[in-house]
């Protein structure tokens, strides 16, 4: 089995850790997170650390998936154990892909006995804040085209008389003190505050000695509840994110036992807009009513924030951010100043999105190092996977849904070279608007 150990928080150095056991080793992560002056609720920081250490959980369970998930000293109601099924199976999607596994050689979690004492259970009644201490935002922050977006449309919202007069909080997670400087003009009149995860990578790799798998994580879900904790930390009341409307578009299918579709591969699964109702239900039942997490941007098509980019950002961000996780964000990655590295999905996927507002000349120099990535022979597949041809699997990373991809496509401006394929018409309409949360309200 895969266990769930313990967690603590060093109220100190405001260091929490957690630890976990898979197949005889023992792995043990740290989170470092930005200190404050507030007072701290033991009780409220209990409840979204604990959320954080199953989440967490998924980074080593991967190593040795087994069938069974145990959380020691903690138990768990149906709800609970439902929702990290949910996480240990959706969104290890693409894990158990790549690695040949089905849902059930994913983890499940056991609900504790009916007859269990309420002194322990975990589903005691979520506490109420006080509105005079919890107020404001926490937004995050990654220096990539949406959460730039969320900030500008957050600064125009704090800079109006009429709208709220409380200064958001940016928050940026990496795996050391170095962070993007963007983030230092984008905080300019707010503050920044750097947080740092330290994975067990010594252990990660002691485990892939031995045979251990290693795949994707539903690492939006574990940023979200480390978010949450720094909020609590700040007395922060809402934790806005900037996801929009995408992830419901699967890339593969695993079968069940009898044959049928039984688990949507989908590597965003944890942008989805069901995993954010359920991440803000769960929030809701076992930490605070009146805590909220959400994506400002969540009722845009990614194609939309392009266009919403190029219109607001990008005079003043368009030479300075990327969203390429290759040339940025991967561990100890030196991410100071944001780079394309114009040669992986991430890059394409952001060109076409792009090519309809910005001209190619521009465009090329900042994602391309100069050069049109429609004429890149090493993006062929990865634009074949984007656009759904020839039947070409779309690549695992986050990027848009395929008719918004080929819509952008045949919207591009006229200067840039088309593909060496066809590429199907799309009546995708750019400008629809989909569920969003208000997370302005009462705020």
């Amino acid at each position: 089995m895969f266990r769930c150990l313990s967690y603590d928080f060093d109220a100190e150095n405001y260091i929490a850790t957690f630890r976990y056991e898979n197949a005889g080793i023992e792995f043990t992560e740290r989170v470092k997170f930005a200190k404050t002056d507030n007072i701290i609720d033991r009780e409220l920081l209990d409840r979204a650390l604990f959320l954080s250490f199953v989440l967490i959980g998924t980074s080593y369970y991967k190593t040795r998936p087994t069938h069974e998930v145990i959380v020691e000293g903690r138990p768990l109601d149906e709800f609970q154990a439902k929702f990290f099924d949910t996480v240990y199976q959706e969104g290890l999607s693409q894990f158990a892909y790549e690695n040949r596994l089905t849902r059930d050689d994913l983890g499940h979690f056991r609900a504790s006995a009916a007859d269990q004492p309420a002194s322990q259970a975990s589903q005691s009644t979520p506490i109420k804040l006080n509105p005079a201490d919890y107020a404001g935002e926490l937004i995050l922050q990654s220096g990539g085209k949406d959460s730039l977006l969320t900030a500008t449309i957050s600064t125009s919202y704090h800079t109006s008389p009429e709208k709220s007069s409380t200064t958001p909080v940016f928050w940026y997670l990496g795996s050391s003190e170095n962070y993007p400087k963007i983030l230092d003009e984008v905080a300019e009149n707010a503050e920044l505050q750097i947080a740092t995860r330290k994975i067990d990578l010594e252990n990660l790799e002691k485990a892939k000695k031995s045979g251990g798998l290693n795949g994707h994580v539903p690492v939006t879900y574990i940023v979200q509840s480390l978010a949450l904790v720094q909020a609590i930390l700040n007395h922060n009341k809402t934790v806005i994110t900037s996801i929009g409307h995408e992830g419901a578009e699967s890339h593969a299918w695993i079968d069940g036992p009898n044959g049928e579709r039984d688990l949507s591969v989908n590597h965003q699964w944890s942008k989805t807009v069901e995993a954010e109702k359920l991440f803000a239900e769960y929030v809701k039942k076992y930490i605070s009513p009146d805590l909220r997490v959400g994506s400002l941007i969540r009722k845009y098509s990614e194609l939309k924030i392009a266009e919403l980019f190029a219109k607001n950002c990008w005079d003043k961000y368009g030479k300075k951010f990327s969203s390429c996780n290759v040339a940025n964000y991967r561990q100890k990655a030196e991410n100071g100043e944001l780079k394309w590295c114009g040669n992986c999905a991430k890059c394409a996927n952001s060109y076409l999105l792009f090519a309809p507002f910005i001209n190619r000349e521009e465009l090329d120099e900042i994602i391309g190092n100069g050069k049109s990535l429609f004429e890149n022979e090493n993006l062929i597949d990865d634009f074949k996977g984007l656009l759904g041809v020839n039947n070409y699997l779309k690549p695992f990373e986050c990027v848009g849904e395929t008719e918004e991809l080929r819509k952008a496509y045949h919207m591009k401006l006229e200067k840039y070279p088309s593909l060496p394929f066809e590429v199907p018409a799309s009546d995708f309409d750019k400008d629809k608007l989909y569920e969003s949360q208000d997370l302005w309200n009462e705020n």
